[in-house]
């Protein structure tokens, strides 16, 4: 069985060292950075390497959301816009942001599988509140309204796997409350119950079906006033599995991101036993991929079964050229864009 866990490399390539560690380990998946997108061969021989290293076709993850948000950069690879534009278009109409949403999923789908990469991790469905930390959510929220980030976003998840890519949901129970980065620093949340689940929770019910969801690095004193979301065993059974109904493959937000104290090897073990499938490992080196190794454990039971439904979710996919789709996307988004 693979490890409950995803890791990066830390150079453009795998080195000696890191392929002997991906061997013996056995990760379920990887994660490529920009640092891996130098361009569509590189990305394409490093997804290769790494699926070599473990002898299977291992999933590999990005975060291609567009706008500020994406590992391959133009002018090497097509800019695609942030989520905010198509709450922008929708104001306008909403049956043509439906659409471009869709069709930007596909393109997104397209950009990272044609280069091997399987999982997308978009769409965001955090609901921006006004205090918010703008560097955290900002232009990447859809909009400021849960119904018109789930209907963007369930057309973005479609198109996504039309294009030969898999969705996750994030961040789970909801980080648009949160004022500050999670990145640097816990965020505390205080609202109180009927509000998370009026607003925070609304868009990820309406999503429930996704079969892969990120948790949030984020605390809700109205539900755990010790534990952030991505280490509480309250929010992931009575939350997320509970009160939202998401019962697909849940990763971990970035373990590394200082939110979370302790060891490395304390939180890849509490991260897990709170009830997530699998770990996210970004930007560790050597030497804390093996700290981190010695909290990990296996993929097993309900976590192995969520993981092969969401993989059996894989389409295959024509590789035709997708010039006249981002036309069509740019005709739809002038509008907005100019």
């Amino acid at each position: 069985m693979p490890l409950a866990a995803i890791f990066d490399c830390e150079g453009p390539r795998a080195s000696v060292e890191e392929k002997a560690f991906f061997k013996d380990v056995d990760p379920w998946g990887f994660i490529v950075f920009a640092r891996h997108c130098a361009s569509a061969d590189e990305l394409r021989a490093h997804c290769d390497e790494l699926r070599a290293c473990v002898g299977r076709d291992a999933p590999i993850l990005i975060d291609q959301e567009g706008g500020r948000v994406a590992r391959m950069k133009p002018p090497t690879f097509p800019a695609h816009p942030a989520p905010a534009v198509f709450g922008d278009l929708w104001r306008l109409d909403p049956t043509v942001a439906r659409e471009a949403s869709r069709l930007n999923g596909y393109l997104l789908g397209r950009l990272v599988s044609d280069c091997g990469v399987t999982i997308n991790c978009i769409p965001m469905l955090d609901v921006p509140q006004a205090d918010a930390d703008p560097t955290v959510i900002g232009d990447r929220a859809y909009a400021k309204h849960g119904d018109v980030i789930a209907s963007l976003a369930k057309a973005a998840c479609a198109g996504l796997l039309a294009g030969g890519a898999l969705p996750v949901i994030k961040h789970l129970p909801g980080h648009g409350r949160a004022l500050c980065d999670s990145h640097h620093q816990l965020p505390r949340v205080s609202a109180r119950l009927e509000d998370l689940r009026d607003v925070d929770f609304a868009p990820f019910r309406a999503l429930n079906d996704v079969r892969m969801g990120m948790t949030a690095h984020v605390l809700y004193e109205a539900y755990d006033a010790e534990h952030c979301a991505t280490l509480s065993r309250t929010i992931i059974k009575d939350v997320i599995r509970g009160e939202i109904g998401f019962d697909g493959l849940l990763f971990s937000d970035d373990l590394k991101m200082k939110a979370l104290g302790g060891s490395l090897e304390t939180r890849m073990r509490d991260s897990l036993a709170a009830g997530g499938d699998i770990a996210l490992c970004c930007n560790f080196t050597m030497d804390e991929k093996r700290e981190a190794l010695k909290g990990a454990s296996a993929l097993s039971g309900k976590s192995a079964t969520r993981a092969a439904a969401a993989l059996d979710q894989l389409q295959a996919v024509e590789r035709d050229d997708t010039a006249e789709a981002y036309s069509r996307l740019q005709a739809m988004l002038a509008p907005v864009l100019g």
